[in-house]
């Protein structure tokens, strides 16, 4: 993990104003998915491992990175990206055929910018990520380049 300061995302920083473990202030990159989750405050670790995991299981083919500071797995294009927040996990993208297709997301806050967020005192909605999943999946591979 690469502390840096003075870059275009200086003081990104999710756990601000959260007592425990919390990120420095300072610009942190994240080489892979372990050192992101192990920034995280404790608290989060496993739900945040119960969704990498969920993700693993429905594109086990993808490939896991960090872009935009955020866990991303790769699967013919970017998949899916996650990113922990002071009261939330938000699995980015939602896509208009999720919206469209996928009832049960009307039941979580979303940023308006194509973003469903799991609130931390809520059990994460396996059942739900893993439709999203498969949504995902059938929309890359259908966009994918022959």
């Amino acid at each position: 993990m690469e502390v840096r300061s003075g870059d275009r995302d200086r003081g990104f920083n999710p756990w601000s104003g959260m007592e425990g473990d919390a990120m420095a202030t300072a610009q942190v990159r994240f080489t892979n998915v372990d050192e992101y989750i192990a920034s995280c405050p404790a608290t989060l670790h496993d739900r945040l491992e119960t969704l990498r995991q969920a993700i693993r299981n429905e594109a086990p083919e993808a490939d896991e990175a960090i872009k935009y500071h955020m866990p991303t797995y790769i699967y013919h294009g970017n998949l899916v990206y996650f990113a922990a927040w002071k009261k939330h996990i938000s699995l980015y993208p939602i896509t208009e055929e999720m919206e469209t297709t996928i009832a049960e997301l009307a039941h979580y806050a979303t940023s308006g910018k194509g973003t469903i967020h799991f609130p931390h005192d809520e059990p994460l909605p396996l059942g739900l990520i893993r439709k999203i999943m498969a949504v995902r999946v059938a929309e890359n591979l259908r966009n994918a380049t022959p």
